[in-house]
């Protein structure tokens, strides 16, 4: 899909559509699309990635939702330390593409399912899942208690939910380093990589500082409750540039 050109009224279109935003910006990135998580967290996704699967794991699932699943890595790792069939939604083909890449290279294809669909309106029967995991997602919708909700709906009662976002350092001095890195040293590095990484670089730092702006922390823990999650809480990582959030749902 080509990507459309950057200007004040496809900026307000995309601002008003996130679902649109999403899929534009990741069209073009499957093949590197973890090189850039890598890049964006300074080489702490992986470790973030650990932490969010490991208040999943232990239950021991049948069968899990990864939402968000990008090019699979969440998938992949849910695989290797549970039981569970997996199942990985993404709204953009080209990352579900290279998810398959990933997973036949994996032969985990027989555990691993990657399937096109949206958070807010999963292709799944209620109660379907065991545990539910997604990243990197409520910056990319419109509503995140209808959201929460709708993932809320597939789960059993009782089961796991985790979630991993980027976040924005507390501490000034960690804050003022994070500004430069996402203003200036990501724009620069992307602009290596080609147009698609360049825009991605220029529009995460501010995306990710806006969406903490509207939507504090606490903010978030509280929609989670009232999406019907319960026993809610969070673990702010790598001097506050990520955040790892569970609960399980109530019932």
């Amino acid at each position: 899909m080509p990507l459309a050109p950057l200007g004040p009224t496809s900026t307000q279109e995309r601002l008003a559509d996130p679902n649109r935003l999403a899929q534009e910006l990741f069209t073009g990135l499957p093949k590197r699309y973890d090189l850039l998580e890598a890049i964006l967290s300074l080489g702490q996704n992986g470790r973030w990635r650990r932490e969010m699967v490991d208040h999943v794991a232990p239950v021991a699932p049948a069968r899990v939702l990864d939402v968000a699943t990008g090019t699979g890595g969440v998938a992949l790792q849910l695989a290797g330390r549970t039981p569970a069939q997996v199942v990985g939604v993404d709204l953009t083909e080209a990352m579900l593409c290279r998810g398959r890449e990933r997973v036949a290279l994996a032969h985990a294809g027989r555990r691993i399912q990657l399937v096109g669909g949206r958070a807010e309106q999963l292709p799944f029967p209620g109660e379907a899942f065991d545990a539910l995991t997604f990243t990197y997602l409520l910056r990319y919708v419109d509503d995140h208690l209808a959201t929460l909700v709708e993932l809320t709906r597939v789960l059993k009662p009782g089961a796991p939910i985790a979630s991993l976002e980027f976040h924005v350092p507390p501490r000034r001095f960690w804050r003022a380093w994070w500004w430069l890195y996402t203003r200036l040293v990501l724009p620069a590095a992307g602009g290596l990589g080609g147009r698609s990484w360049f825009r991605v670089g220029r529009f995460l730092g501010p995306n990710i500082s806006r969406h903490y702006r509207r939507h504090p922390l606490a903010s978030t823990v509280a929609v989670w409750q009232d999406a019907g999650i319960v026993d809610v809480e969070c673990k702010v990582m790598s001097l506050g540039g990520g955040v790892v959030m569970w609960g399980r749902k109530g019932g």
